[in-house]
Formats: C-alpha cells, sequence, structure tokens
C-alpha cells in the first residue's frame, strides 16, 4: 500500500479551522485545538438558536397582535377564536404586520372577529342549575 503523506492536507484543515475561528477572543482565535472546540460549540448553539428563533419571533408576534387587539377593545383569545370562527385563514406574521403597519386594516379585522364572537355567543359550558 502506498504511503500517504498527510501534510498538505493536515495543513488545510488546521488553516480552515483557525480561518472559521477568526474573531473569537484569546486562544480561541490562536491555538487549533481550543479553536476546533470553540467552533464545535458554536455550531451547535447556532443550530439550537435557528430554532429558537422560530418560536421568540412567534412570541414577538402574539405580544404585537394582543397589545394591537386591546387597543381595538378586544383580546388576543378573543381575536384568535373569532378569525377561526369567521373563516379569516391569516397568520400571526402577518396580522402584526398588519397592527404595526397598517392599523385600519387591523381594525377591520378585529371588527369582524368581534362579530364572529357576538354570533357564537360565549360558547362556554352551560351553566348549571343550583
Amino acid at each position: 500500500m502506498a504511503r500517504v503523506k498527510r501534510a498538505a492536507n493536515a495543513q488545510k484543515k488546521r488553516r480552515t479551522v483557525l480561518e472559521s475561528a477568526s474573531g473569537y477572543r484569546g486562544q480561541r482565535s490562536r491555538l487549533y485545538r481550543k479553536a476546533k472546540e470553540q467552533m464545535l460549540h458554536s455550531m451547535q448553539y447556532a443550530y439550537r438558536d435557528r430554532r429558537d428563533r422560530k418560536g421568540d419571533f412567534r412570541q414577538l408576534w402574539i405580544t404585537r397582535i394582543n397589545a394591537a387587539s386591546r387597543a381595538n377593545g378586544m383580546t388576543y383569545n378573543r381575536l384568535i377564536q373569532g378569525l377561526k370562527l369567521s373563516g379569516i385563514e391569516v397568520d400571526r406574521k402577518i396580522l402584526a404586520d398588519l397592527a404595526v403597519h397598517d392599523e385600519a386594516a387591523f381594525a377591520a379585522i378585529v371588527e369582524v372577529a368581534k362579530a364572529a364572537v357576538a354570533a357564537e355567543g360565549t360558547g362556554g359550558a352551560p351553566a348549571k342549575a343550583a
């Protein structure tokens, strides 16, 4: 079997790790072993946080929708209930964008939801006879 000299490949691998670790503080950007460990951790954090970002944005959208719907005299919970009852399929991202940038359109959606909730009634369990 032929002998494989690894000097060029090993140097290339180390160079790519150190280049991707540039910007880290101290030994983490200068020493190969520390840089490689930090890169592995950084990639794990990035993977985790890409998934967390989706939940963070959903939470932000819900907060914005709730604030705008309360300004129009309705809670977030009742607004979503009214939208489902009236058959309006607008996701939270679009609702939050309307609440921030087009208040008149959001107010119209809230009015439709209010009418749907009022037509449905309270929707709770029937009251118990005492």
